[in-house]
């Protein structure tokens, strides 16, 4: 499990390097008359507030149970990754409708001195991206993909408006306006990827299936137990960056309750040890038929 402190301090780490290019990109662009700068600039703002609902979401949903909320506040983390897949549609559409009013209207090229920023703007996103979506990936979080792919996002239209950029400098006045085409070919790609945030955090609130290996997977160690004749039933949902499994378990019969009771202890008590993103495991235990599994 990541720390607490560690989420807290990429966090801050997020919403402070969004401040810091936001002012960036603004001034620049209106420096450098580049008006993909100035939006991406804006877009940069939307992302600060984006990051604080992800990640005060993400930390709400490491919350233990609670007498209202026994099963725990895992889903807080599948509806702010939807929240997330949600703005980064919304960033994407605002960057399209502002790159076609670009286009319609006649502007001067961009100066050289944006292609710098860019660049640099594109190394600090792409980095930042990379590490949030390692984290991501660690705890099977949503809510943090769907931050991870905003800066990704940004560094995909900042690098697109260095491409127009480049193209409008070398072409002259004629390309003045490839920036914001090569920024409105950018948001295919971020609707894309925000559609399948979208989809996996409307999968998961739904409790949608888990994976059918790590389920195989858990219901091939559980039937390694001593005593456990057959797996009947292996259902698993995800809540969070956790999951919850139920297990039917069959016995022998003619065992006493006594004995099917310490063999489904010892079933979970595997189950959490060799897999801790098993937040709980319900065990029903049942005899074992041998006239149909002779």
């Amino acid at each position: 499990m990541i720390p607490t402190g560690k989420l807290f301090g990429i966090g801050l780490l997020t919403v402070a390097v969004n401040f810091v290019l936001m002012a960036v990109k603004i001034l620049t662009g209106v420096l450098g008359n580049s008006y993909a700068l100035i939006a991406d600039g804006i877009e940069s703002a939307a992302d600060i507030f984006t990051s604080l609902v992800t990640w005060s979401a993400f930390h709400l949903s490491l919350r233990p149970p609670d007498e209202k909320h026994p099963f725990g506040h895992g889903k807080i983390e599948s509806l702010a990754g939807l929240f997330s897949g949600l703005a980064l549609t919304g960033a994407a559409i605002t960057i399209a409708f502002q790159s076609v009013r670009e286009i319609l209207t006649p502007h001067h090229s961009p100066e050289w001195f944006t292609l710098p920023v860019l660049f640099a703007v594109i190394a600090t996103k792409e980095l930042l991206s990379r590490k949030i979506l390692s984290l991501a990936d660690s705890v099977d979080s949503r809510a943090l993909e769907g931050d991870a792919w905003h800066h990704r996002s940004d560094a995909l239209t900042s690098g697109a408006a260095a491409i127009g950029i480049s193209i409008a400098l070398i072409g002259g006045e004629k390309w003045a306006v490839a920036d914001d085409i090569a920024a409105l070919a950018a948001c295919a790609v971020i609707l894309f990827t925000a559609f399948q945030i979208i989809k996996r955090s409307l999968h998961d609130t739904l409790d949608g299936s888990v994976d059918p290996k790590f389920t195989q997977s858990i219901s091939e160690l559980a039937s390694q137990v001593d005593s456990v004749r057959r797996i009947e039933k292996c259902l698993l949902r995800k809540s969070g960056i956790h999951y919850f499994a139920e297990l039917h378990v069959q016995v022998d019969g003619t065992l006493p309750v006594s004995t099917g009771h310490r063999i489904a202890h010892e079933v979970k008590k595997r189950l959490i040890e060799t897999y801790p993103s098993l937040y709980e495991v319900t065990i029903h235990v049942e005899p074992f038929d041998y006239h149909l599994n002779p």
